[in-house]
């Protein structure tokens, strides 16, 4: 069987939903590469072999074998992490198909397709299992990583004719992944911090001939048995009486092993602890000490937060797609088993409420792609424009065209990469359940394979950072920027509705979601703000930010805090029809998808909506009395500034 083949809406993608020449001419560089393809359409066919090859690879040789996966156990020998052989087996066989190295430019090996190429097999690969999936994701992830790190600090050379990379600061991890010999990790999580990173205690230490050494214990990391690591770390002192803060971290890379002379290996970390889990069972789960490590300081000290981002953004768009492998198997088997099961003289796919249930997995799955290949897009354009235009000589008006895309596209992606991880996340937990749920006592049973699909499944909300967690940065990017461009959000809150009210049908409905969304946007910030914005002009965004300048985060974002996810949630459904919109724009059959995701989330959104304007009160009250007279007058005084006018046709028309 073809995982790629037998997937309709996965090909509809690479065949006219994605666009490609942006990302083909980006990768290729302006189509000047040495070996480049002739043309975007011949690039495009060489991606659709790729996929077809790991499609039947994976569909043929890994999803069968899920029994000797889910035994597969890692172990911890003498020091060493120890993979079971069905899992060395298989994961040098995908390398053997090249998707070590499929993202890596020719010159330094590889086959330079496109990061959304990978993310597409990432989705393949999970499909059939997803221990298989994480792991190989940790090699070409990480030796891309290695090379962006390197041109951003300036350590990798490049010539312009031919266009083509001559040096990289991280050549020797990229040669021995690309080879199959070594594979990477980020190591963030430690004993006493997870999602709070300003927590973490691991010390970056420079030695008097200007060395580093890395010391501490990280915990939780994915195929962390490797031998190169991505460490953040702490290296600078927060001033007297404040607190830990993330620009005192670093980023450095730590060989846990290194090669003497006479092949020895020379260790510089210990591997202290495999992890035994609910999921994932042939993935190696590691602990990992550090004790005055050797280490290789990446960019500037005190930059570690945001080059961890750079990681963190493509490892959340992996976990997108790496659900939505789990979820497509999950879908397909309760399909499968509900054609078969007869019950009450027919079969169990024909009663109405199993019906409802396998179409709303379909309808989730397809809207979760669609968030996908948008985020997917925008942030590897964003990378790329960085490379192309430092080192090609381009015109002063392709250059000003590419970093006016590459705004556009690292703002869409910060948008977008939340909302993804989230959505995929949720939706795949609920998927396996429901898959679970479909085939009755033998979904629960372990022989059908269905149950594991949902422990997989679970790890998705946490890892990465947990749901809640993106659902708290999409609540603070969106009402700070409320309150940087406070004009902007009274033009969209007018141009939705009146686009709910008078566009075409289907641009009307997801007018509609859209501006469920911005209601609550409006709700929570009129009663956040209460008598502190009351007076202000939308004319004047530099006291509306004075007006934040004193608050106390704790306790003046108490209800959006609360509220977080339920934003989130409505966000979601309407950047999914958005982007669904978009399709039915360009290929009028994808409307069937549009439609079938309005009909869920349009109750969804006004059920959500709801519960943000009536609940929440109570809680924060029992949290912190104080509160309730801050709350009460906060909805009493909240000011008019962003309440949507009678007359908005004038507004929408401009």
């Amino acid at each position: 069987m073809n995982f790629y083949g037998d997937n309709a809406d996965l090909r509809w993608y690479v065949e006219r939903g994605v666009d490609w020449d942006p990302l083909v001419r980006l990768t290729e560089y302006e189509m000047k590469a040495p070996d480049a393809p002739g043309s975007v359409e011949e690039a495009v066919a060489g991606y659709r072999d790729i996929l077809g090859l790991v499609g039947g690879f994976v569909g043929d040789e890994v999803a069968p074998r899920w029994k000797e996966l889910l035994h597969a156990h890692p172990r911890l020998v003498d020091g060493a992490v120890v993979e079971a052989p069905v899992v060395r087996e298989i994961v040098e066989q995908l390398g053997g198909l090249g998707l070590f190295g499929l993202n890596v430019p020719r010159e330094l090996g590889g086959l330079n397709t496109p990061m959304l190429v990978f993310q597409l097999t990432q989705e393949l690969i999970a499909r059939a299992d997803t221990s298989v999936c994480a792991h190989v994701g940790f090699h070409g992830g990480i030796a891309m990583a290695a090379l962006l790190y390197s041109v951003l600090e300036g350590t990798t050379t490049f010539t312009a004719d031919p266009p083509r990379i001559v040096a990289t600061r991280f050549r020797e991890l990229i040669d021995e992944i690309v080879a199959g010999r070594a594979w990477g990790s980020m190591d963030i999580t430690e004993p006493g911090a997870g999602s709070d990173m300003a927590a973490l205690t691991t010390r970056g230490e420079q030695l008097p001939d200007g060395t580093w050494v890395v010391t501490g214990q990280k915990i939780f990391i994915t195929s962390g048995h490797g031998r190169w690591h991505f460490v953040v770390a702490r290296t600078e002192d927060p001033p007297a009486g404040k607190p830990p803060g993330l620009g005192g971290l670093s980023l450095f890379l730590v060989p846990a092993w290194e090669w003497a002379a006479d092949g020895e290996k020379v260790w510089r970390a210990a591997f202290t602890g495999v992890e035994e889990k609910l999921g994932h069972t042939a993935s190696a789960t590691v602990t990992i000490n550090f004790d005055r490590s050797p280490a290789l300081l990446v960019g500037a000290r005190g930059r570690g937060f945001q080059q961890m981002l750079v990681l963190m953004n493509n490892a959340r768009i992996g976990v997108g797609f790496e659900s939505l492998g789990v979820a497509e198997a999950a879908w397909r088997a309760a399909k499968a088993y509900a054609a078969t099961r007869p019950s009450m003289g027919k079969t169990i796919d024909r009663h109405e409420m199993i019906a409802e249930i396998i179409e709303n997995m379909q309808t989730d799955i397809q809207g979760v792609r669609a968030l996908g290949v948008s985020a997917c897009w925008h942030e590897e354009v964003a990378q790329k424009v960085e490379l192309v235009s430092q080192f090609l000589p381009l015109s002063p008006e392709r250059k000003a065209e590419l970093l006016a895309q590459q705004a556009r596209s690292r703002r869409r992606s910060r948008a977008l990469t939340p909302l993804l991880k989230w959505l995929a996340s949720e939706r795949c937990v609920e998927i396996a359940r429901q898959a679970i749920q479909v085939h009755g006592g033998s979904g629960y049973i372990v022989e059908t394979g269905v149950e594991r699909l949902l422990r997989d499944a679970m790890v998705f909300p946490i890892y990465e950072g947990t749901s809640q967690i993106q659902a708290l940065m999409v609540m603070k990017d969106t009402l700070l920027g409320v309150v940087k461009q406070p004009r902007m959000f009274a033009r969209d809150l007018l141009v939705a509705r009146w686009t709910s009210l008078t566009g075409p049908p289907l641009e009307a409905r997801v007018a509609g979601l859209r501006l469920q969304a911005l209601r609550a946007v409006r709700f929570l910030l009129m009663r956040l703000t209460g008598s502190k914005l009351r007076d202000l002009p939308l004319t004047s965004p530099g006291a509306w930010k004075a007006a934040f300048a004193n608050w106390d985060p704790k306790r003046d974002f108490a209800l959006a805090m609360l509220h977080a996810e339920r934003l989130i949630s409505l966000l979601a459904d309407a950047a999914v029809a958005e982007a669904l919109l978009d399709q039915v724009q360009r290929d009028p059959a994808r409307a069937e998808v549009l439609v079938r995701w309005l009909e869920r989330a349009e109750p969804r959104a006004r059920w959500k909506l709801d519960e943000i304007v009536s609940t929440g009160t109570r809680l924060l009250t029992a949290l912190d009395p104080a509160l309730d007279t801050a709350l009460d007058t906060a909805l009493d005084t909240a000011p008019a500034v962003v309440a949507e006018p009678v007359h908005v046709a004038a507004v929408a028309a401009k």
